[in-house]
C-alpha cells in the first residue's frame, strides 16, 4: 500500500507542473538545447550521431527510446518525419517525470529495507519528503541526466542491500551509462556490500561461537552435578577437567559488532574475513570489477572521462567542492543538523574526548583554510552565466569580501563533523569512510560548482541518517515545498533577456 500511495503523491504534482512547464516552456532550454536534438537523432535510428558538446554517454537517450517505444509501439512503422512529432520536447521531457516516480518508490523501498521498524505512514513521509528534495524536483520537468542518474544509482543499491549482486551490477553499467561519475557510486555500492557480507558473517560466526561455548559449558555443569555424590579426589578431578576446558574452549570470532576497536580494527576484521570468503566474495562481485576494468579501458581510448566538450570540463584539484557539499548538505536538511540538541551533542562529544577532539578540529580548520585558499577553483562558466544561483550565491557571498571564503571555513568544519556524528550513530566508522572517499572522490575532479553534482551523496547521507522524527520531516517537506516554489516560479515567470544574445533566459538551479 506505501508504494502505491507514494507513486500517487508524487504523480499528483510531477503531471500537472509538467503540463505547466511545457506550456511555458516549449521549447529546449539551456543543456536540453544538446539533450533533446541527440534524443531526436536516436528516434530517427541515426546512432551515428553525435553533438560534440555533449559530455555524458547516451544511455539517457537509450532510456526515452525505450519509453517512447512503449507509449507509441508502432512508431518503426511510420515514416521517419514522424519521430520529431513522438520524440517532441514535451515527450521526451516526461521520461524524467516517470523515472521521479520510479524513483520515489525505489526510495521508499530503501527506507523500509534500512529501517524494518518504521511503519508505513512514516516510510511514505519520508520517501515523499525526499522525491520533493528541490535539485532531484526540478529537473523532473526538463530532459536532463540527473533524475535517471539518481535513479539508476538508487535501483543499484536497492539491489544490492538485496544481495542480488548480478543485477545490482547490471544497474551500475546503466548507471555509468547515463553518467560517468557513477563508476564511483558503483565502486561505493560494491564496497558496502562487501562490508555487509563480512559483517553478517562476522555476526553469524560470533554467534555460532557463543551457543557453541555456552552449550559445552552447560553440558560441564550438568556433568559434574551427576558426579557430585562421588569422594572428594573425584571432586577435585572434576575441577581439574572444568579448568582445562576452560582453556580450551574456542575464543569468539573477532569480528563483532560490538568488539571492533575504531576504524582500524574494523579494516583489520574485514580484510581478515573477506580473505576468509574471498572465492565467494570474488564471485559475487566479479561484475563490479569487470565493469571497472572496462571504464579504465575507457577513458584509455577516450583521453578523458567526459565524451565532449572537454577542454571546459578538464579533470581538476577542485578539493574546496568538499566544503562546498557539506555545508549544501547540512543547509538542506536542518532539522538534523542546524539545531541546540546536535550542537550540545557535538560540544558534548568534544568535550568528552578532549584533548583529542581538540587537535582534530585543529587539523580540520587547518586543512579547510589550507583547502580553500589553494584549492578554491573559479570556473569562467561561474562568472559569465547569470542564469544559475552559483553566480549569485559566488558573487554576493563567497566574494563579497575577500575574508569571506576563510570565514566560511568553520561553518564547513561544523557541517562535516555534525554529519560525521550522524552517521556514526548508525553506521561503522568503515561505512562513513568509504561514504566520505565517495563524495570526494565524485566532486573534486570537478572544476565547475554544480549544486545538481551535490544531490546522489546528499541522498545516501539522509537515507542512513537515524531520523524518525515526523516533525523534522514535516519541516523538510515544508523547506523543499518553498524552494520549490520559489524556483518554478522564478523559472517560469521571471525571464530575462541578455544583450549579447537573443533569445529568452530563465534562472535555473
Amino acid at each position: 500500500m506505501g508504494r502505491i500511495a507514494v507513486a500517487a503523491i508524487v504523480s499528483f504534482w510531477v503531471i500537472p507542473i509538467s503540463i505547466l512547464v511545457n506550456r511555458v516552456v516549449p521549447e529546449p532550454y539551456m543543456d536540453e538545447i544538446f539533450h533533446v536534438p541527440q534524443a531526436q537523432q536516436y528516434c530517427k535510428g541515426n546512432f551515428k550521431s553525435w553533438d560534440p558538446m555533449i559530455t555524458t554517454p547516451p544511455g539517457l537517450y537509450y532510456l526515452s527510446l525505450a519509453y517512447v517505444a512503449s507509449l507509441f509501439p508502432g512508431m518503426f512503422t511510420v515514416k521517419a518525419v514522424s519521430f520529431f512529432d513522438v520524440c517532441s520536447t514535451a515527450v521526451l521531457r516526461s521520461t524524467n517525470g516517470v523515472l521521479a516516480v520510479l524513483c520515489s518508490i525505489i526510495l521508499y523501498e530503501i527506507i523500509t529495507y534500512l529501517r524494518p521498524a518504521l511503519d508505513d505512514r512514516k516510510a511514505t513521509l519520508q520517501a515523499v519528503v525526499l522525491a520533493l528534495y528541490p535539485l532531484h524536483w526540478f529537473f523532473s520537468f526538463l530532459y536532463y541526466t540527473d533524475v535517471a542518474s539518481l535513479t539508476a544509482v538508487l535501483a543499484m543499491y536497492l539491489a544490492c542491500l538485496k544481495k542480488k549482486y548480478l543485477f545490482s551490477a547490471l544497474l551500475g553499467a546503466f548507471a555509468v551509462l547515463i553518467r560517468q561519475t557513477n563508476i564511483i557510486w558503483m565502486i561505493f555500492v560494491a564496497c558496502i556490500g562487501v562490508i555487509n557480507i563480512t559483517l553478517a558473517h562476522g555476526r553469524i560466526g560470533a554467534e555460532v561461537n557463543e551457543n557453541h561455548v555456552s552449550e559445552r559449558k552447560n553440558d560441564f555443569l550438568t556433568s559434574t552435578s551427576s558426579i557430585s555424590v562421588g569422594s572428594n579426589l573425584r571432586k577435585r578431578k572434576s575441577g581439574k577437567a572444568v579448568d582445562k576446558d576452560d582453556i580450551s574452549i574456542p575464543s569468539t570470532s573477532s569480528f563483532s559488532a560490538t568488539q571492533t576497536s575504531g576504524l582500524l580494527g574494523e579494516i583489520q576484521d574485514i580484510i581478515l574475513t573477506s580473505w576468509h570468503m574471498k572465492w565467494g566474495i570474488l564471485v559475487s562481485f566479479s561484475p563490479f570489477l569487470l565493469e571497472l576494468l572496462a571504464f579504465i579501458a575507457f577513458i584509455h581510448w577516450n583521453g578523458s572521462v567526459v565524451l565532449g566538450a572537454k577542454e571546459a570540463h578538464s579533470v581538476s584539484p577542485h578539493f574546496a567542492q568538499i566544503m562546498y557539499v557539506s555545508l549544501f548538505s547540512v543547509l538542506l536538511s536542518p532539522p538534523l543538523h542546524i539545531t541546540f540538541g546536535q550542537v550540545a551533542t557535538l560540544l558534548q562529544s568534544f568535550w568528552k574526548n578532549r584533548p583529542l577532539s581538540f587537535f582534530q578540529w585543529l587539523f580540520a580548520l587547518t586543512v579547510g583554510l589550507l583547502t580553500v585558499h589553494f584549492f578554491s577553483i573559479t570556473h569562467p562558466y561561474l562568472l559569465a552565466d547569470n542564469r544559475h544561483y552559483p553566480f549569485y550565491l559566488w558573487r554576493k557571498v563567497v566574494k563579497a569580501h575577500w575574508s569571506m571564503k576563510f570565514l566560511l571555513v568553520p561553518l564547513y568544519v561544523y557541517s562535516w563533523f555534525s554529519i560525521f556524528g550522524i552517521l556514526g550513530r548508525t553506521q561503522r566508522k568503515i561505512w562513513v569512510l568509504v561514504y566520505f572517499l565517495a563524495t570526494a572522490a565524485t566532486l573534486v575532479p570537478a572544476p565547475l560548482i554544480e549544486f545538481r553534482y551535490y544531490t546522489i551523496p546528499f541522498y545516501f547521507l539522509i537515507l542512513h541518517s537515524d531520523n524518525t522524527d515526523n516533525r523534522h520531516w514535516l519541516l523538510m517537506g515544508v523547506l523543499y515545498t518553498s524552494l520549490n516554489i520559489f524556483t518554478l516560479m522564478m523559472f517560469l515567470f521571471r525571464p530575462f533577456h541578455w544583450d549579447h544574445e537573443p533569445g529568452i533566459q530563465r534562472f535555473i538551479w
